[in-house]
C-alpha cells in the first residue's frame, strides 16, 4: 500500500506546500504537479470541473510523486468515497460546523471497523497495489471550518477521533464570521481575522492534528508556517495563469511603449 508522503513530511517536522487545481484539464494538472509541490488538491467544490474531469487529472499527476488530494463539494458520503476510490490520498471537506459533522466526515473516510466507507476502490486499487483496509492509515481527513458556528465548536471538532487536520479557507471564514463587515479574500491582515487564524493553529496543535491554510502569496504562507500551520496552499492554477499572463502582457506593452489601458478589452483580468 502506497504511503502518504505528507504524513512522512510532517512526522519529520517539515511543513508542506500544496498546489491547487481548479481547471478541469489533465494537462494543466500535470503541469502543476510537475512543479515540485508536496501535494496537489483538485477543487471539485468550486473548480471548473466534475468527477469525470477529476479522475484523469489524478491519472496525469500520479507520476509527479506528490500526494494527491481533492476538495469535495460537501459533506456527502458518495462524493467523498468516490474521490477516494479514484485515488485521492486526502479529502478536504467544506463547511464542517459541529463535532457530529466532523465525526460523520471521518467515518466516510475509512473502512470498518474505523468507519463506514464502502469498499470499491476502482482506480485506487490499480494505481496503488495493495490498496485496501491499509488505506485507513494513509488517507488524510481535513475539515474546513468556515462559519461562526464552526468557530464556536472549534475545540470539539478538533478533538474528533480520526480527524487529521483543519483546512482554513480565509474567504469563507471571513464571510462566515464577519457577516459582511469585511470582504472575502486571502491573506487576511485584520486583527480579528488573525486572531481566529491563530486560534485555529493553536487548537490544532493542542489536539495533535495539523493546521492547513489557503494563501495568496508565498510571503504570507511563510508567515502562516511561523504561526504554526503545517500546510499552506499558495494561490492556484487559474490565478497563477492569469497573473503570469497579465505580467507578460504588461511587460510587452511597457517595452513597446503602448498604453495598457488603451488595449484593455474589458476582460476579467
Amino acid at each position: 500500500m502506497q504511503k502518504n508522503k505528507l504524513k512522512a513530511l510532517w512526522d519529520a517536522g517539515q511543513p508542506a506546500l500544496n498546489g491547487w487545481c481548479s481547471i478541469g484539464n489533465p494537462f494543466t494538472a500535470e503541469i502543476m504537479a510537475a512543479q515540485g509541490y508536496d501535494s496537489v488538491t483538485i477543487d471539485i467544490q468550486h473548480g471548473a470541473l466534475d468527477y469525470a474531469a477529476a479522475l484523469p487529472m489524478l491519472q496525469a499527476m500520479k507520476a509527479s510523486g506528490a500526494t494527491l488530494m481533492a476538495r469535495v463539494p460537501w459533506l456527502d458520503p458518495a462524493a467523498i468515497m468516490k474521490a477516494l476510490d479514484a485515488g485521492a490520498m486526502g479529502i478536504i471537506c467544506p463547511m464542517i460546523n459541529t463535532a457530529d459533522e466532523a465525526a460523520r466526515f471521518v467515518s466516510y473516510m475509512r473502512y470498518p471497523p474505523h468507519g463506514q466507507r464502502s469498499y470499491g476502490p476502482t482506480r485506487a486499487a490499480v494505481a496503488m497495489p495493495g490498496y485496501g483496509v491499509a488505506a485507513n492509515d494513509e488517507v488524510l481527513a481535513l475539515a474546513m471550518i468556515e462559519t461562526a458556528e464552526g468557530m464556536e465548536n472549534l475545540e470539539a471538532i478538533a478533538a474528533t477521533p480520526g480527524l487529521d487536520g483543519i483546512y482554513v479557507g480565509p474567504a469563507d471564514l471571513t464571510l462566515g464570521t464577519q457577516q459582511g463587515r469585511l470582504p472575502p479574500g486571502f491573506d487576511r491582515e485584520e486583527p480579528e481575522m488573525l486572531e481566529l487564524i491563530q486560534r485555529i493553529a493553536n487548537t490544532c496543535r493542542a489536539n495533535g492534528i495539523r493546521a492547513c491554510i489557503h494563501c495568496g502569496t508565498p510571503d504570507y504562507a511563510a508567515r502562516m508556517i511561523e504561526m504554526g500551520y503545517s500546510l499552506t496552499t499558495v494561490s492556484g492554477d487559474s490565478r497563477l495563469l492569469a497573473g503570469a499572463a497579465a505580467a507578460s502582457v504588461s511587460a510587452w506593452r511597457d517595452r513597446v511603449g503602448q498604453d495598457a489601458k488603451a488595449a484593455d478589452t474589458g476582460g476579467t483580468y
